[in-house]
């Protein structure tokens, strides 16, 4: 892993324009790797997120997972990673490592995460990484496939459990 970067756009595009990977993305899949430039540039700007990208051995980003600030010691975690990828534990081990930092190096005393209820590979990742179901907003997102509800999830430091 390592900071995402503008020029991730092109390899990034292949997860932002897949329909079935960005089916519970807050946003429609991206139709050109202008879209996704845009969509990186904002992410990989340091001022408003801690973005790191998931690569592979020749460091093309397969994937992202986010920091949002949500308030004082508190982040907000998100994360892709392109389907070819799935299944290897590489999603697992970059939340992981981000959850780990946030904690170790940044002092948050909490995490939260937001998904959408029928995102099972998400919700799944979440509870085996220690995160309790906080609370259910019902009609909280307007998105591509139309007004959708959202889980809560919330991980407190003091509970983590590290592998």
């Amino acid at each position: 892993m390592r900071p995402l970067r503008n020029d991730d756009a092109k390899a990034m595009h292949i997860a932002m324009s897949d329909v079935d990977l960005m089916t519970w993305w807050s946003s429609a899949p991206h139709k050109t790797v202008k879209a996704t430039e845009d969509y990186v540039k904002i992410n990989a700007n340091a001022e408003r997120y801690m973005t790191w990208a998931i690569t592979h051995e020749n460091d093309e980003a397969l994937g992202w997972v986010v920091f949002v600030n949500h308030r004082e010691k508190v982040r907000e975690i998100g994360y892709i990673l392109r389907r070819s990828h799935w299944g290897r534990g590489i999603a697992r081990e970059a939340v992981r490592r981000v959850i780990e930092h946030g904690f170790d190096d940044l002092g948050l005393r909490k995490i939260i995460a937001d998904t959408d209820p029928d995102n099972q590979a998400s919700n799944k990742l979440l509870i085996d990484m220690g995160f309790e179901k906080e609370g259910y907003l019902r009609g909280e997102w307007e998105t591509h496939l139309g007004v959708r509800d959202s889980i809560l999830w919330g991980l407190l430091k003091n509970e983590y459990k590290r592998d």
